[in-house]
Parts: C-alpha cells; sequence; structure tokens
C-alpha cells in the first residue's frame, strides 16, 4: 500500500506544478501584453489567419503564403489549398520538403507578378484567372512549369528536385 500512496503524492505534486507553471505564465503574458508574434514576422504565431497558417504576404497586388516546415503549419497550408487559386509543392529526394525555393511568375504577356522565396515546401499563391510561368529554382536547379488559372477552382504544381 505504501508504494501506491507515494505514488499519488507525485501525481499530486507533478499536477500542482503543472498548473503552477500555467498560471504563472498566463500571468506574465497579460503584465506583458505578449499574445503572440507580431504581424511583421514570418511566423503563424501573432496573425490574423490563425489555425497555424503563416503570416500571408503581399507584393503589388499578389497575395501569397509558404511555409510547411512543422507539422501544424504544414496541415494548415494543405487544408488551406482550395481556397488559393494557385498551390505550389517543393520536394527532393524521398519526397524530402524543401525550403528556400526562389519563385518567380510570369504572366502570359511576359510581366513579372511575383518574385519571392518560399519558406517551406508549400506556396499558395492569390493570382487572377490567366495563364502563367513558374519558375522555380533551388539551389543552382531551375524548372519551369505552365499553369493556368481557372475562373473556379485551383491549380497545382508540384516541382522536385533530385539533388543530393
Amino acid at each position: 500500500m505504501k508504494p501506491q500512496r507515494n505514488q499519488r503524492k507525485i501525481v499530486a505534486a507533478a499536477v500542482c506544478a503543472a498548473l503552477t507553471f500555467s498560471l504563472a505564465g498566463g500571468a506574465y503574458a497579460q503584465a506583458s501584453d505578449v499574445t503572440g508574434g507580431s504581424t511583421t514576422d514570418q511566423s503563424s504565431a501573432g496573425n490574423a489567419n490563425g489555425g497555424g497558417l503563416p503570416q500571408i504576404q503581399q507584393q503589388g497586388d499578389i497575395s501569397y503564403v509558404s511555409g510547411g516546415v512543422g507539422l501544424d503549419e504544414s496541415k494548415a497550408l494543405q487544408h488551406a489549398q482550395s481556397q488559393w487559386p494557385l498551390s505550389l509543392r517543393f520536394t527532393g529526394p524521398g519526397s524530402d520538403f524543401l525550403a528556400d525555393v526562389h519563385v518567380r511568375i510570369v504572366d502570359a504577356h511576359g510581366s513579372d507578378v511575383l518574385k519571392a522565396d518560399s519558406r517551406g515546401p508549400y506556396m499558395l499563391v492569390k493570382l487572377r484567372p490567366g495563364r502563367y510561368t513558374v519558375h522555380a529554382q533551388y539551389k543552382d536547379h531551375d524548372q519551369t512549369k505552365a499553369v493556368t488559372i481557372p475562373a473556379k477552382g485551383t491549380a497545382k504544381a508540384a516541382f522536385y528536385w533530385n539533388t543530393q
């Protein structure tokens, strides 16, 4: 009976410690007005998107979001694909996710509409319906894909690099 009583005391002490740290952390956040990241940071903390989606970026009249390195962010981006006209995915050998891919999107008239670096394996882009060319560069390796954004629905393009 004595080992069981000791075990109960240990569990009770652990629960008390967890509650104490939780309450202290909440009090600190209230005292310092900390509620997450700023709207200028690139992480998902503190942005208006919620649900783990990274901060939406703006370049001219084009909105985009990229990331997906962590599991929450990856799931959020995959879930949001249906609400963005263009979804891009960047992978390497063994389906490894890639980041730091240089992306350039050109419209049918040859004008650049977006130049950005992907912060993870997923990039979602709000584009008007039409034909575009996506240029993606990972390290010294370039790929180009033509995409058509429909008036209703979405387009996807997957880029794979077999680099070591």
